[in-house]
């Protein structure tokens, strides 16, 4: 499948013209099927775009908001995805959406995955849009090189559903949706910033194994376009 550049001047243009597009499709959806859903991802990069969506005038009653990842750590860790989109999406015009959280409050990741699969499966496929972020290892969402459940993870033929995984490199053990939850959003976004992350997207639209960079699964098997947003 091809994806498709969008280059911004800054973050805060990016921010801006990336909300537009998501209160579009998200209004799309409302409009077609009286109800739209939202996958978002964590870190430091989509706090602007948070804040800017947030106040976007959208039937917000009717958007289902949930994570495409999560480390498994309640809801009021610092490092939680969680309070991140709390803090800085849902709030304003958007407090009035409705939060899957993909966090639970059990003893283990794999029942926790178990649990989170069942709730979100209130969620009629296919998202209406999911923002993706990149690591500078090239992994997304929570498909880690050399995760444990990698090749599970991103096998077109693992169902839609949340899995675990642990890799060296995501620290706490993680939840993620499957690549087959993700891959055919009606928008499907890659939100990165920086000179370092388009070395890092460059390196990834290069021949190379899905395994060594999984964010490769998604720019070459999704059903969907990749809409890349970039600013420096």
């Amino acid at each position: 499948m091809t994806s498709r550049l969008h280059t911004f001047a800054n973050g805060a243009e990016l921010a801006e013209n990336l909300a537009d597009a998501v209160a579009t499709t998200l209004s799309a959806g409302i409009s077609a099927r009286g109800q739209a859903s939202l996958a978002v991802s964590g870190g430091s990069t989509p706090k602007a775009f948070f804040k800017a969506l947030s106040n976007r005038a959208l039937d917000w009653s009717n958007v289902i908001v949930t994570l495409v990842d999560e480390r498994f750590v309640p809801a009021d860790n610092p490092r939680s995805n969680h309070l991140l989109v709390t803090e800085n999406l849902l709030r304003d015009a958007a407090a009035d959406a409705v939060f899957l959280p993909l966090y639970q409050p059990v003893d283990d990741a794999e029942i926790a995955a178990a649990i989170a699969t069942k709730e979100v499966a209130e969620i009629k496929p296919p998202f209406d849009v999911v923002i993706l972020g990149m690591g500078n290892d090239g992994h997304t969402a929570s498909f880690f090189p050399n995760g444990s459940n990698l090749q599970r993870a991103i096998d077109a033929q693992t169902p839609r559903g949340i899995v675990t995984m642990e890799a060296e490199g995501a620290g706490e053990p993680r939840l993620t949706f499957t690549f087959a939850s993700l891959e055919d959003a009606r928008l499907l976004v890659l939100h990165i910033e920086g000179e370092g992350k388009k070395t890092v997207l460059d390196q990834a639209l290069a021949d190379g194994d899905e395994l060594d960079m999984p964010i490769r699964a998604m720019l070459r098997r999704a059903s969907t376009p990749v809409d890349i947003y970039w600013a420096p």
